[in-house]
C-alpha cells in the first residue's frame, strides 16, 4: 500500500493524539530558537510546526497531502512525495524533522542521504521511528483494538533499531549520533549532527 494522504487528515483513532504529542515533547527541547526547520512528513495540519511557534522559527512542512486552508506564521507547508528528491538546495537549514516518518519510506537510506544533502553544516536531525519491538504491538492496537490508525500501519515499511539508524548515519556522514528509546522501547528518538 502507498499512502495518498496525511497522517490526521481524517479522523483519528483515540491513541494517535496521544502518540504525537509524547513524539513532539521528545524533541522539541532540541529546537533552537530562530531555526530554519524542515519537518518531514508534517501531517496534513502541521502540527509540530504549530506547538513550536514560540520559537520564532522560519518552517517548511512537507506531505503527501497538506491542509491548503492553513496558514501559518514564518512557514511554507507544500506537498511532496518523500520517497523522491527533496525540493531544495543544499546546506539550507539548521534543523530537520522526522517524525513518524521513516517507516513509510520505500528506501530509508535514501532520505538519510536527502536529509543530510539539506543540512547545513553543523546541523542537526531529529527523528522518531517505531521500534523493531513495536510492531507486534501497533498491529494488535490497530488491527484488533482499533487505538490507532491501520492505514497507517499497514503503510509501515520497515521498522529500525539503534543500530539499523545508527548504522545509516554514518555511512551518509553524520558525526555526532545519539539513540534513545522510548515508550518502553517501541520508539527510536535519534539525534544526528552533520
Amino acid at each position: 500500500m502507498n499512502r495518498k494522504k496525511a497522517h490526521c487528515e481524517e479522523k483519528e483513532p483515540l491513541l494517535e493524539g496521544i502518540l504525537s504529542t509524547l513524539r513532539f515533547n521528545k524533541i522539541i527541547e532540541h529546537i533552537p530558537q530562530n531555526s530554519k526547520i524542515l519537518d518531514l512528513g508534517c501531517g496534513y495540519n502541521a502540527n509540530f510546526i504549530r506547538k513550536i511557534s514560540n520559537k520564532n522559527c522560519h518552517c517548511f512542512g512537507l506531505d503527501i497531502s497538506i491542509n491548503k486552508e492553513l496558514h501559518l506564521n514564518n512557514t511554507t507547508l507544500a506537498e511532496h512525495n518523500l520517497n523522491n528528491k527533496l525540493p531544495f538546495d543544499d546546506n539550507i537549514f539548521d534543523v530537520v524533522i522526522s517524525l513518524a516518518n521513516l517507516e513509510h519510506l520505500q528506501d530509508p537510506k535514501f532520505a538519510f542521504k536527502e536529509i543530510f544533502r539539506v543540512l547545513k553544516p553543523g546541523g542537526i536531525l531529529l527523528l522518531t521511528t517505531p521500534s523493531i519491538y513495536a510492531k507486534p504491538v501497533l498491529e494488535f492496537l490497530s488491527f484488533k483494538l482499533h487505538l490507532v490508525s491501520e492505514n497507517e500501519i499497514r503503510d509501515h515499511k520497515n521498522y529500525f533499531n539503534k543500530k539499523i539508524l545508527s548504522d545509516m548515519c554514518r555511512e551518509v556522514g553524520f558525526s555526532q549520533i545519539r539513540h534513545k528509546y522510548f515508550q518502553i522501547f517501541m520508539n527510536n528518538f535519534l539525534y544526528a549532527k552533520k
